[in-house]
């Protein structure tokens, strides 16, 4: 069973995300996760595919294959998500990251087991450059943690706006479309899983004779 690195869920709904940063340079205790449900159809699917591309699995930080990965309509990953709000700053406590379908482990605690075998602190784990030096996370998200058990309520996701503070039409469209899209998935998902449990059972019509 092969391994995948970067992938996990919320703990308390097990809803999945993507750990771009599972640790935030000078905030240890959080993270920065994508909630791929927060994603329009092909968002999602382009974010999967450089999840299990070669340089994603190969890369320390999911985000440094994000800024060598584009979107569909030709967007630099890590910059278009960032532009559009779709990062998400959580505890590290509040993830399980979930390599493959039977093991499951509390971000935080995969943390310290890496800090305590490299003889460091968990800030230390934090990506750095080539000159030894952090690598900034530049993100909206990171001034704010989000509240784990908000993701994935009815909330809109958080979009663009203009200079005013006012969500533009363009804006407001997208959000809506990335809303339906992520409904129309989970819609069907949840009907996959039904069909397993108790495939859905045609109905049969009687046949009545009439007596001679």
């Amino acid at each position: 069973m092969a391994n995948i690195k970067h992938v996990g869920r919320i703990s308390h709904n097990q809803r999945k995300v993507v750990v771009a940063y599972r640790v935030i340079p000078g905030d240890p205790e959080n993270c920065l996760i994508v909630a791929t449900e927060s994603l329009s159809a092909d968002e999602h699917d382009a974010l999967i595919k450089a999840v299990e591309s070669a340089s994603g699995q190969s890369a320390y930080e999911f985000a440094e294959a994000m800024a060598r990965n584009q979107l569909p309509d030709g967007r630099n990953m890590l910059t278009g998500f960032q532009k559009y709000g779709k990062f998400q700053k959580v505890p590290t406590k509040m993830v399980e990251m979930t390599p493959n379908t039977v093991t499951s482990v509390n971000l935080a605690e995969l943390n310290q087991i890496m800090a305590d075998q490299k003889g460091c602190t968990i800030n230390d784990l934090a990506l750095k450059d080539e000159k030894g030096n952090t690598v900034p996370v530049q993100t909206a998200a990171n001034d704010k943690v989000v509240d784990a058990t908000s993701i994935y309520t009815d909330t809109p996701a958080t979009t663009s706006s203009t200079s005013d503070g006012v969500l533009s039409d363009e804006d407001l469209a997208a959000q809506y479309r990335s809303q339906a899209d992520a409904l129309f998935k989970e819609a069907k998902a949840l009907r996959e899983q039904a069909e397993e449990l108790v495939p859905t059972k045609k109905k049969s019509t009687k046949k009545t004779t009439e007596s001679a």
